[in-house]
């Protein structure tokens, strides 16, 4: 393998991203030296909202999630994502 050239230093994360859309890695990196990383508490970017329910919805909502042992706000999420999955389906 020839000698690898210097990654030189970007000015933001922009400048870096334009970079590597045009440049080959294996010019830079030799990704035989490379080991698998596991990043295990990255987690999602998530968003606040404040969401209005009557209270006899989420006292279903606490019951159901009380029967899963998980909190309530996750077993909404995992509703959600159920349902969002179901009417794409439809669309495809």
């Amino acid at each position: 393998m020839s000698k690898l050239e210097n990654i030189p230093e970007f000015q933001n994360e922009a400048e870096e991203r334009e970079f590597w859309s045009e440049k080959n890695s294996t010019d830079y990196i030799d990704w035989r030296k490379s080991r698998p990383v596991l990043f295990s508490k990255l987690k999602p970017s998530t968003k606040t909202i404040s969401l209005r329910l009557p209270e006899f919805l989420l006292e279903e909502l606490r019951m159901l999630a009380n029967k899963r042992d998980i909190p309530y706000q996750s077993l909404i999420k995992i509703f959600l994502k159920d349902k969002i999955d179901q009417e794409l389906k439809k669309t495809i």
